[in-house]
């Protein structure tokens, strides 16, 4: 292709730039994530990635057409593999956040190139060291305003819950940004296509801009819309786990009633002379006892009549629940979340112990202390699975995995606003929820 008033053929981009350009986007989007491996691995990953991404681009260059394409689609797989071997992720996500950076990459290296040409044809910059420069201050002004965007939304560790309809979406956007900004560099007797370089440069890189726009605004607002959506179930759980702990104090009222009563029924019984309607007193009056011996005395009333609760709950599906608590040391802590803390931990415990068809292993240890300043929950329950952890939570089996695990996020979530943390792990049979929290004035 010629150039316009300028009068001279202006290059395409070196594939060695692009194959640098496509790299550093991986590195963004791997930066966001968690990571698959330790940090060295991944930096040998990473390491290795670069040469043989560039050795590819280089050894494919000056071919057009239908070859042209499908070596982009090589590289773009390429990143695909890099993104997903380096980052804690599943398939789904690795895509969606390989589109992303390819998108960016376009964008960057069609602007340093841009620039490349106008400073060696209009500014007479023509030595190797001053495009180098220049090379590095693009990209490095360029991923430095990439990296300080993706920290306004903080992904790592988490799920961001990527469908496939929202890949494609994605696929569909990338995809109609890189035709649009290369189609008249690839087949200059098109519509789409210019008569002069010039002009197809600074529509490549206005194209570009603008889909990286869009593409970036959708990905900022679906990031907010999922973390509201958790935050809304979440919510949800909690006031659900308060609503039965209401109801679990008015069904204690009821026990409190029904202890009084067994005053009468031992007046009665003193009265009695017939020995075998004595004997059908007493044994009604040890089933009314046991619903009473089920309450618990923690030093935290909340505590009290969830743990009571729940043992109720347990003594109808024959599990068994030993409790060491000393609830005065949630005193600091809010009704509503020590709902959510034991409320949601109990309830997956139980759900769990019910699956089990021997009896005797239906177990479940409640502890409440203080150790060094911390306050220390460690909820533990019989499991006899081999569990597979992601994002540091138990995958489900269940059908409807989008809905799952917001329990335990719930007391993640109710966790961290008290400044602790959650371990959940799996070892010798026992499922295990252990909750540090700084006790109150010790930091």
């Amino acid at each position: 292709m010629t150039g316009g008033e300028i009068g001279h053929t202006l290059p395409d981009i070196p594939r060695i730039y692009t194959a640098l350009a496509e790299w550093l986007a991986c590195m963004i989007c791997i930066m966001e994530l968690k990571l698959r491996s330790d940090k060295w691995k991944t930096g040998a990953i990473l390491l290795l990635a670069l040469p043989l991404h560039s050795l590819f681009m280089t050894l494919t260059k000056g071919n057009n057409g239908f070859l042209w394409f499908l070596f982009m689609a090589v590289a773009v797989l390429f990143m695909y593999v890099l993104i997903y071997a380096c980052s804690d992720i599943d398939a789904l996500d690795a895509g969606y956040h390989c589109i992303r950076a390819f998108v960016m990459a376009e964008f960057a290296a069609s602007l340093e190139w841009q620039l490349h040409c106008y400073a060696y044809y209009e500014c007479g910059l023509t030595r190797k060291w001053q495009a180098g420069l220049l090379l590095a201050g693009v990209y490095g002004a360029v991923y430095l305003i990439f990296w300080k965007l993706s920290r306004q939304v903080d992904i790592k560790g988490h799920d961001i819950g990527i469908t496939g309809r929202e890949v494609v979406l994605a696929a569909v956007i990338g995809l109609s940004v890189f035709l649009s900004s290369n189609l008249g560099f690839v087949y200059a007797n098109t519509p789409f296509g210019g008569r002069y370089t010039e002009e197809i440069f600074n529509v490549r890189t206005l194209v570009d801009m603008g889909g990286l726009a869009v593409f970036y605004a959708y990905h900022i607002q679906r990031l907010h819309l999922r973390s509201e959506q958790e935050l809304e179930r979440m919510e949800m759980i909690l006031h659900n786990q308060y609503a039965q702990y209401q109801q679990s104090q008015e069904t204690l009222e009821l026990i409190h009633y029904k202890y009084h009563d067994l005053k009468h029924h031992i007046i009665a019984l003193r009265a009695e002379e017939d020995a075998q309607k004595r004997s059908e007193y007493l044994d009604r009056m040890e089933e009314e006892i046991k619903s009473y011996g089920a309450q618990q005395h923690t030093g935290n009333s909340v505590l009290d009549t969830l743990l009571t609760s729940k043992s109720l709950n347990c003594m109808k599906e024959s599990i068994s629940m030993t409790i060491v608590a000393d609830g005065a040391l949630l005193d600091f802590m809010d009704v509503m979340d020590i709902c959510s803390i034991f409320g949601n931990a109990l309830d997956n415990a139980i759900e769990y112990e019910k699956k089990l068809d021997q009896k005797e292993k239906r177990m479940i240890q409640v502890s409440v202390f203080s150790q060094k300043e911390f306050l220390i929950i460690r909820i533990e329950n019989y499991c006899e699975e081999e569990l597979e952890f992601k994002k540091q939570l138990p995958v489900t089996t269940k059908a409807h995995r989008e809905f799952h695990g917001y329990g335990l996020k719930s007391v993640r979530y109710t966790v961290h606003k008290y400044g602790g943390e959650v371990d959940i792990s799996l070892k010798d049979s026992w499922f295990s929820l252990k909750i540090l929290i700084p006790m109150q004035g010790s930091c």
